[in-house]
């Protein structure tokens, strides 16, 4: 029977009703495929993935595809979101064999859970020479009976390679590290292979399906901020642009889509991920900083907007997804039909039209998507433009009366995290401190709902907190989050919540004689294969973002361990970044954010964070490590007690620290005076 409705997860329940006897992940269902000589069917999909629904339609919910399935095979399905460490095992095993992946994610596996064959979406009848799903399963029923000891070798060999493959070897050619010259010189190597996989017509990187890529247009940026480059910032300018004209960004609610489906980002897969919407509330204020243009602006207010009055629970923190499809139909609830236009908005309809490429048989599939250009922007009558935001905001109350997508409404702590970065970096970016506050306020929120006494954390929220202890992304982002809510408030609690979950990392997320961090807890293992995530997908790769913190908790707290491991970590990975940047931007953006020699900066006293902030936005430097402090000192290294609250700005170059400045315009021409440095 289907053993699915006891469960929390939205996207299994989704599944409670269908007539496929699915099981959740669990040794139960491993046992019962042992005893009655059964391959298992392992299905992973994720609440707002399209073709997952689309699968589930077709096959799930169909009589005939669920007898065979209950016949021949155990069932589990698992959300993604909610057990990473299955999906990335065996993800890789589905791209091992098929050169391919995604989700919906099929994989046939052996009682003691090895897989032996896999895919993706499989449809309810053969098309383009893809196999039907009842196909499939009576195939791999015959095979498994038929060749049981090619299936067992056949995992065992598939299940070695996870193995080998999930440690992170060291690649570096450079023994010690380059010197300055050596350094600059490879991070422009890795700028203009960036540039050279760019879209200079549309923006972004690559042909369609084009997603957002925040992590190589956020080191563009730092890259132009520390050498001045402006080819590198023009790039970011036209794919910030582009991104927001098109339907990839909702102009109505405000927010992202997951990605686009063509390359001048105007038809997207209308999913909206947590995630993405973080990223990209960090890039669009960092870019707001850098050129302080109101269309930037906007789109952080907006999605922030959005943030706030769809996706945020009463708990205080952020839901995880909102679905592409609302009436089985993906975008239904995002496309505007002509004649719904004309007659909410009137006598502004033809400039609407015009400005948004609104056509009376529909721009897209007989309806409309709203969809902009640059050009068409710069054409449009100032009166119309004055009166616009208004009439997308009557626009947003007419599409609130439909069917909403339905809304993930699990809380997961990785994602909130990233989440709660981009909140403070948007304060600091725009100087509103409404985003400051609502970053305190989520960040209690999190240790509320999310602090465990045995896991540390748990990894996600929904009604009541779950049993899964955190992941390596989930610690890796949080401690990265409380070391900019540490600098932004000067609270030290922050620094040393971060300095507490390196501590546990060290402890239970490490393997004697490995460099990097493996995903998983390492007494709470699900599958044989703990990875080492170091690659940036959706989501940037959690080593890479606990090279940047061991750094600065390193640095603050006088542990030179963490930075000998930081500076290993990077130097391990040099080979890569520099051979295929955009695959490994966020370990690109640490290496040109850290070196040994580097700017350091302690801002003590009753307005350390106001100068810290005037600072921060003066110097427009990434490779400075701040630390800030309002009050007395609570033991965390460099940081020391003022006394007389008399603010005080120290900065240390080079292993040597300079006599304190009290006023930030001598700290800024001090600092300015510094060239980029090298490990």
């Amino acid at each position: 029977m289907n053993e699915l409705s006891g469960e929390s997860s939205p996207y299994l329940l989704q599944h409670a009703h269908n007539p496929v006897h699915w099981k959740p992940w669990g040794q139960k269902a491993f046992d019962k495929a042992a005893s009655e000589n059964k391959p298992v069917l392992l299905s992973i999909g994720y609440s707002s993935c399209h073709w997952c629904h689309v699968m589930e339609k077709e096959s799930f919910e169909d009589i005939e595809s669920a007898n065979l399935m209950n016949e021949y095979f155990v069932s589990i399905k698992v959300d993604r979101e909610e057990l990473p460490d299955v999906d990335h095992m065996y993800m890789d095993a589905v791209q091992a064999m098929t050169g391919s992946g995604g989700w919906p994610l099929h994989v046939f596996l052996t009682p003691d859970k090895k897989p032996f064959y896999g895919g993706t979406y499989f449809p309810k009848v053969r098309l383009q020479g893809r196999a039907s799903w009842k196909e499939v399963l009576q195939s791999v029923a015959g095979y498994y009976h038929n060749h049981f000891d090619e299936v067992v070798s056949q995992s065992e060999k598939l299940t070695r390679h996870l193995q080998e493959s999930a440690l992170a070897s060291l690649t570096s050619d450079v023994a010690l590290g380059p010197n300055q010259e050596e350094h600059q010189a490879i991070c422009t190597l890795m700028m203009k292979k960036m540039l050279a996989h760019a879209d200079h017509q549309y923006g972004g990187f690559g042909r369609a399906p084009k997603f957002p890529a925040s992590f190589s247009l956020q080191y563009l940026i730092d890259y132009h901020c520390l050498t001045k480059d402006t080819e590198s910032l023009q790039h970011v300018r036209l794919s910030l642009q582009c991104m927001q004209n098109g339907g990839l960004y909702d102009a109505v609610g405000g927010g992202f889509a997951r990605y686009s489906t063509d390359d001048i980002w105007k038809v997207p897969h209308f999913e909206k991920m947590l995630y993405d919407n973080a990223l990209l509330l960090e890039l669009y204020s960092y870019a707001y900083l850098i050129h302080p243009d109101s269309a930037y602006e906007s789109v952080v207010d907006q999605t922030f907007l959005w943030l706030t009055r769809e996706m945020k629970g009463k708990e205080g923190m952020y839901y995880s997804a909102q679905d592409a499809d609302s009436e089985g139909v993906e975008g239904k609830f995002y496309t505007w039909t002509f004649d719904e236009l004309k007659q909410w908005i009137g006598e502004d309809m033809e400039s609407f039209a015009t400005y948004y490429s609104i056509e009376e048989g529909g721009n897209w599939e007989h309806t409309n998507i709203l969809f902009t250009t640059a050009e068409k922007m710069q054409a449009a009558n100032p009166q119309f433009r004055n009166r616009l935001p208004a009439i997308l905001e009557k626009l947003y109350a007419e599409r609130a009366k439909r069917i909403w997508p339905f809304t993930d409404r699990k809380i997961l702590l990785g994602w909130n995290a990233l989440m709660n970065k981009a909140l403070v970096k948007a304060y600091l970016h725009t100087g509103k401190l409404h985003f400051l506050q609502e970053a305190i306020d989520h960040m209690n929120a999190m240790f509320d709902y999310l602090k465990h006494a045995e896991f540390l954390y748990t990894h996600s929220y929904l009604k009541h907190s779950s049993n899964i202890p955190a992941y390596l992304d989930d610690l890796a982002y949080l401690s990265d989050a409380l070391i900019e809510l540490a600098k932004a408030t000067g609270e030290q609690v922050y620094w040393k919540e971060a300095s507490d979950i390196v501590e546990h990392l060290d402890k239970h997320f490490t393997t004697e004689g490995q460099t990097y961090y493996s995903f998983t807890h390492h007494h709470y293992t699900r599958v044989s294969v703990n990875k080492q995530e170091i690659y940036d997908g959706a989501l940037p790769s959690p080593n890479a973002v606990l090279c940047k913190v061991l750094y600065s908790l390193g640095i603050t707290f006088q542990r030179s361990d963490w930075t000998k491991r930081s500076r290993e970590m990077l130097l391990g990975m040099l080979t890569r970044m520099r051979t295929y940047p955009n695959s490994f931007a966020r370990w690109a953006q640490q290496f040109l954010q850290i070196n040994d020699a580097g700017i350091s900066v302690t801002i003590t006293g009753n307005q350390a964070t106001k100068y810290y902030r005037q600072l921060y936005t003066m110097c427009k430097r990434p490779d400075i490590h701040f630390e800030v402090q309002t009050g007395e000192s609570s033991g965390t290294g460099i940081l020391g007690k003022n006394e007389e609250s008399e603010t005080l700005i120290s900065i240390c170059r080079d292993f040597v620290c300079y006599p304190p400045l009290r006023d930030v315009n001598s700290a800024f021409t001090e600092i300015n005076s510094f060239q980029i440095g090298s490990l």
